[in-house]
């Protein structure tokens, strides 16, 4: 009679007693996670890239359709909006720079401002209240904990997207403070009164109206946000400030022209 004794299997050389932060599923999960990003960041460089390259190609533009965005973004911008992805033509940005270039030179007329301000006023205007406005906008938004749930596959809101989406808020904006309003500065809200106050008042509440629910609209369109609708909530506040201002006799017209002249002169 032969007699067996029960033995362990032999212990590899190569195992580790050392317990992984990972099980197998979870580190191939975060493997297929990192490659994703990978290609989402690669997939923006190239599409960078290709936008910056057909910058100054204005044959390659189609300025028909980025009018038509900039018509439909006064009268119905959820046609605009529905979009989940950023443009790849940069005509609705050289438009916009053309707007920006008028109204300018329309604010320098009406305010009296001189060459050298007015290369101060466009560089302002550009740099500052149209970009670095909307980088900081985009920012907040892109880096909000409580509106980004789970983004499928490891993407998330892309810069050029978020960015672009206030480009298109911004363009119903600028039109109202900065072209529409040019007409009534000195005529009517710049002599005071209560009319003049009502008017300019007035139209920065639609400009900002316009400005948040385009925004909101733009963040909507993505389907791995969630709580887009607090983006809608600052339209109280607004609403709020526009009727004190109307009872205590704040005119933000006035406010932001004296504030052009401090900057230029």
């Amino acid at each position: 009679m032969y007699s067996y004794t029960k033995t362990s299997p032999p212990v590899s050389p190569t195992s580790s007693t050392t317990s992984s932060p990972f099980t197998r599923d979870e580190h191939l999960k975060h493997l297929s996670r990192q490659d994703s990003k990978q290609d989402s960041r690669l997939t923006a460089t190239s599409k960078r890239k290709k936008y910056l390259r057909r910058l100054l190609k204005f044959k390659q533009m189609d300025f028909e359709y980025a009018f038509w965005q900039m018509i439909y973004l006064f009268i119905a911008p959820q046609k605009v909006q529905k979009f989940p992805w950023a443009r790849d033509d940069p005509a609705f940005l050289v438009l916009l720079s053309f707007w920006l270039v008028v109204s300018s030179i329309g604010f320098s007329v009406v305010l009296q401002i001189h060459f050298i301000g007015f290369l101060k006023f466009i560089i302002w205007v550009v740099f500052v209240d149209c970009i670095g406005v909307g980088l900081l906008i985009a920012t907040l938004l892109i880096t909000n904990k409580y509106m980004i749930s789970a983004p499928p596959r490891g993407q998330d809101v892309e810069w050029a997207y978020a960015f672009d989406v206030h480009l298109n808020a911004f363009f119903p904006l600028l039109m109202i403070l900065h072209l529409f309003q040019l007409v009534f500065i000195n005529a009517l809200i710049y002599r005071g009164g209560i009319f003049g106050l009502l008017l300019g008042n007035t139209l920065w509440l639609i400009a900002i109206f316009y400005y948040i629910y385009i925004t909101f609209l733009g963040y909507s369109a993505l389907p791995f946000l969630k709580n887009t609708r607090t983006l809608l909530f600052p339209l109280m506040g607004v609403v709020l400030i526009y009727i004190l201002s109307l009872v205590f006799g704040w005119n933000f017209t006035t406010g932001m022209c004296d504030f052009y002249k401090y900057r230029v002169f």
